[in-house]
C-alpha cells in the first residue's frame, strides 16, 4: 500500500501512451510552442505600437508652434517731484 511497484508504472506509462500516443503528445506539444509564439509576437507589436504613438505625440508636439514668450513690463521712470527748496 505504500509505493508503486514496477508493474504500476509501466500499467500507468502503458495508459499514457494509448491515451496521448507518439502523435497527438507531438502534436500538443506543437500547438504549445505555436501559442507561445504568436503570444510573444503579440506583446512585442503592443510594445511597437505604443512606442509609435509616443512618437508621434512627441513629433507633435515639437510641430505645435510655441507662443510668444511674454516680454518684460517696460516701466517708466518719472522723476520725482523736486521738493521746495528754498
Amino acid at each position: 500500500m505504500g509505493g508503486f511497484s514496477l508493474w504500476h508504472w509501466l500499467i500507468v506509462g502503458l495508459v499514457v501512451l494509448l491515451l496521448f500516443g507518439k502523435g497527438r503528445f507531438s502534436d500538443m506539444m506543437g500547438d504549445v510552442a505555436k501559442g507561445l509564439k504568436s503570444f510573444k509576437k503579440g506583446m512585442s507589436e503592443d510594445e511597437e505600437a505604443a512606442a509609435q504613438e509616443q512618437r508621434r505625440i512627441t513629433e507633435a508636439r515639437a510641430a505645435e508652434p510655441r507662443p510668444a514668450e511674454p516680454r518684460p513690463a517696460e516701466t517708466t521712470v518719472t522723476p520725482a517731484p523736486e521738493a521746495d527748496r528754498q
